[in-house]
């Protein structure tokens, strides 16, 4: 088997007398999807934020790349390469497509932005967000104001951004949140071919996308994984049945 790429141990969060973490360990391996499910409120969003670094938690450890990053900042992790996309857009609106990328590129670079117009004129940080943009089909908007593209294009430049960083790992916090069913089917899409550039902790509510694309789903409930395996392996769980995926049934 695979050695983990990133190796969660033992995550414990609370907030007063709710845990919203309790125990959880998961485990991310080279070129795999991984998917984290789980009904609203189950404590996937903070197991994201402890991963990433946004939120420190009560006890436990985050490995990465063979390293002990639970000391590490949000920054710090991120220029490790822990690459993470968030629910809600965090773009600049106004910026251009290639603008926005060039931001990624210019946080990867560990320099300050002081005055934008200059940074724009740097070879090396504009060649970096292009060959983002190509990785993500969005070359040819480059000069687009982020604004005007579709909500599943801009899903696809939050993902260039972050590919400016070089991850080893995504974190996807809800790629498929807004989208309709032939942008969510063009997403999957998209999320499949983008294994090969780094693996993916996928968070997500659509199990048709979820179902297609996981070599592994865990999930996680009232803070707890319950179980964790294939697809198959989940569908056929009668706790996660009756837990989750009993909703579904019954819709």
């Amino acid at each position: 088997m695979t050695e983990a790429l990133l190796d969660v141990r033992n995550l414990h969060k609370s907030f007063g007398a709710l845990k919203a973490t309790d125990d959880v360990s998961i485990t991310l391996r080279k070129g795999e999807i991984h998917a984290l499910i789980g009904p609203n409120g189950a404590g996937k969003s903070t197991l994201i934020k402890q991963i990433a670094g946004g939120l420190r938690s009560d006890s436990g450890t985050v490995h990465f790349a063979g390293q002990d990053v639970t000391p590490l900042s949000t920054v710090q992790r991120a220029r490790a390469g822990l690459g993470r996309t968030f629910q809600i857009s965090s773009l600049a609106m106004e910026y251009t497509v290639l603008q926005n990328a060039v931001l990624g590129a210019l946080g990867q670079s560990g320099r300050v932005m002081r005055f934008f117009a200059p940074v724009m004129r740097q070879a090396e940080l504009r060649d970096e967000a292009m060959r983002a943009l190509e990785l993500v089909g969005l070359a040819e908007h480059a000069s687009k104001r982020t604004a005007d593209l579709s909500h599943g294009q801009r899903r696809q430049l939050e993902v260039a951004v972050v590919l400016t960083l070089r991850p080893k790992v995504f974190l996807m916090d809800e790629p498929m949140a807004g989208l309709g069913a032939s942008g969510s089917k063009e997403m999957t899409g998209f999320l499949d071919t983008l294994r090969a550039e780094a693996p993916i902790l996928l968070v997500e509510h659509d199990m048709d996308a979820v179902f297609a694309l996981a070599d592994r789903i865990s999930v996680l409930v009232y803070g707890q994984i319950i179980a964790s395996g294939t697809a198959a392996e989940i569908k056929a769980d009668p706790q996660v049945r009756v837990a989750y995926l009993g909703e579904e049934d019954a819709a």
